[in-house]
């Protein structure tokens, strides 16, 4: 598989971007579809740890949060490929020691850990809690499909008081790789023992968009930061600014 540096950049930064204004859906989807595992972002609103850059690191924030998140994409981008893994944690960890250090700002251990612990104390998005009940009730099974360590989904879900909606929680360093590698996808099937064709991606960003589709996953996009398609053949089933759109997508069940 061959992947565009540009674009997974593109794609880390566009991750703090405003909400989108608009959504586009297609016909709804076949009843075929029995399951639908979330990346963690159309679940967890990230653009917190920006503002928490901004106290630790006053007038630097928005260049921290910036180079962070792009470093952030690209370790786990380019472990995968070169063999050399380490969790989303860790790899996050070692981004920001790289991202304190681009910009010149001194980043003690005590603020580095403060910054961390904020991927553990992520709020969910308004449209969240109700979506997936309404999810629930129409029988769905619900995962996560996430490059995220299974404390950081965990610790997440519980917070939002949130975890009983969910049947699985996957997380790919269960296979010691991150998304889009096709092995990251095939945990899906593997988990819920369905096939692809019955498991509906909800992604966040518009690589793992492709990287499903390309896959073989019905794939519905939350592009809640209004960000372009990638030019990676992968054009979702449906899109949506909200969760809420997903429902439409789905259509009567």
């Amino acid at each position: 598989m061959t992947l565009d540096r540009r674009t997974f950049l593109r794609a880390g930064a566009a991750a703090l971007a405003v909400p989108a204004r608009a959504s586009t859906r297609t016909a709804p989807l076949s009843g075929a579809i029995r399951a639908i595992a979330f990346d963690a972002f159309p679940i967890f609103d990230a653009r917190p740890i920006a503002g928490a850059c901004e106290r630790e690191f006053p007038g630097r924030g928005a260049a921290l949060i910036g180079a962070w998140r792009t470093r952030q994409f690209e370790y786990q981008w380019l472990r995968a490929l070169g063999g050399r893994y380490v969790d989303f944690w860790q790899a996050t960890a070692d981004a920001l020691i790289f991202a304190c250090e681009s910009i010149g700002v001194a980043a003690p251990s005590a603020k580095r850990d403060a910054l961390m612990q904020e991927w553990l104390r992520l709020d969910v998005w308004p449209d969240v809690p109700d979506t997936l009940r309404e999810l629930k009730r129409r029988g769905f099974t619900l995962a996560f499909l996430s490059n995220a360590t299974p404390n950081i989904l965990g610790a997440n879900l519980v917070r939002a008081g949130l975890a009983s909606l969910f049947d699985h929680s996957i997380s790919t360093d269960a296979i010691r790789t991150f998304k889009p590698d096709p092995r990251a996808y095939q945990l899906g099937v593997d988990t819920l023992n369905l096939r692809r064709e019955e498991i509906l991606f909800v992604a966040f960003a518009g690589w793992d968009v492709a990287g499903a589709k390309w896959f073989g996953y019905p794939t519905f996009w939350n592009n809640r930061g209004a960000a372009p398609a990638e030019r990676l053949d992968g054009v979702p089933d449906g899109t949506g600014a909200t969760l809420r759109d997903l429902l439409g997508l789905l259509g009567n069940k």
